[in-house]
């Protein structure tokens, strides 16, 4: 059994899929971008500013499905520069204590709003 979780506070899906999907012990959360969801616009700033609201976004979306990202197992960052690794890198590990999940980082042509950052997760339910 599968189940559909929407939370506004992140940003509402701009497309046909679900924030976040509940199954089987698992929550498998769309990619997030670095939109600000009491405006839906992208935030303004570098690869850092948009990771750290990527970050929130995410938070706030396993928050909803009764997870957080202490529980995260599998990590998939998507980057429109590989250039900026390390600057996202650095946002990205603030948000993960001693045991950071696995991750996958791949640099691709474009992301949706043209923004320079995307990351998806998979995590455990509380």
């Amino acid at each position: 059994m599968k189940e559909q979780v929407q939370n506004n506070d992140a940003p509402n899906p701009v497309g046909p899929y679900s924030q976040a999907i509940k199954a089987n012990g698992f929550v498998f959360a769309s990619g997030q971008v670095a939109l600000d969801p009491s405006t839906n616009q992208v935030v303004e700033g570098g690869v850092q500013d948009q990771t750290e609201r990527v970050m929130q976004n995410l938070k706030a979306v396993l928050a909803a499905a009764g997870s957080d990202l202490n529980l995260v197992v599998k990590a998939t960052v998507f980057l429109t520069d590989m250039n900026e690794f390390g600057a996202m890198n650095e946002i990205y590990g603030r948000f993960f204590g001693e045991a950071p999940p696995a991750r996958s980082t791949v640099e691709v042509s474009r992301l949706p709003k043209d923004v320079r950052v995307e990351i998806d997760v998979i995590a455990l339910e509380k």
